[in-house]
């Protein structure tokens, strides 16, 4: 047990997110693991158990969540014989949406609801400000690749960008694409997608740092308004992190619902 507690006091120091785990009540209450991002050290005392726990103790990482999981002694789901207590020690991960059009307060408003930390940046003050984006932590009046060559970028962070215009995309993915990002996501048609990637090879942008742009934005949602193309965009980033195709769980295998 000392292990764990040694090895979640260093993980706090180097700001390394984790999330400690505590059976609460099953077969072995007490019983502890550390989970890291890519590490885990302890157990539940059931390889079935552990592996349903990693699972949703690593997406709560992701969103910096706290709270408690119920489970089979297996893992089983749709079973409360297990309770455990999951606690992330991560900061909320970060959402930056570049471009202060319409679609962006819903965009905005649906990242907030996830657990983002949301950023607005726009270079116009008459359209990114307080009154637009109640919603947003942050509203930066700002030219959006100037902002991101000082902001933090990680793997668990999203970028999303409204802007619609090479002058400004462009600049945002020359830097953002060079970046450890999780989710570069472009709003445009397909056809305004080809220019992109034609623009961005012209500045040395090789077509395998290209394919990490999501570009048109979104699952296939049938999205109309931008309430649903924001919902489109939110399912997207997601499944990604998810690492699942988006579609019909009905004609899905494996867990449903992690």
């Amino acid at each position: 047990m000392g292990e764990i507690f040694d090895a979640l006091r260093k993980a706090i120091d180097a700001q390394d997110p984790v999330a400690l785990v505590t059976e609460v009540q099953g077969p072995n209450p007490g019983a502890k693991m550390l989970v890291g991002e890519e590490s885990v050290l302890g157990s539940l005392g059931d390889e079935g158990l552990d592996g349903a726990v990693l699972d949703h103790a690593r997406g709560m990482i992701e969103m910096s969540q706290t709270g408690t999981r119920t489970y089979g002694p297996q893992g089983q789901g749709n079973s409360e014989e297990v309770e455990v207590f999951i606690q992330a020690f991560s900061q909320p991960p970060d959402m930056y949406v570049l471009g202060a059009v319409n679609l962006a307060s819903a965009v905005v408003h649906l990242g907030k609801f996830l657990g983002y930390k949301v950023t607005l940046v726009d270079a116009r003050k008459i359209f990114a400000n307080r009154d637009r984006y109640p919603e947003a932590d942050e509203v930066i009046v700002q030219w959006p690749n100037e902002f991101l060559e000082t902001a933090p970028i990680s793997k668990r962070t999203a970028i999303v960008i409204l802007t619609h215009d090479p002058k400004f995309d462009i600049p945002i993915l020359e830097f953002a694409l060079k970046s450890p990002v999780g989710y570069i996501g472009a709003m445009g048609s397909r056809r305004t997608h080809e220019k992109r990637k034609a623009n961005l090879r012209e500045v040395g942008i090789t077509d395998e740092e290209i394919a990490r742009v999501h570009a048109p934005l979104g699952i296939d949602l049938g999205s109309r308004t931008p309430e649903e193309t924001a919902v489109s965009i939110m399912a997207q980033i997601i499944a990604l992190r998810s690492g699942r195709s988006g579609g019909h769980l009905d004609q899905a295998a494996g867990r449903i619902h992690s």
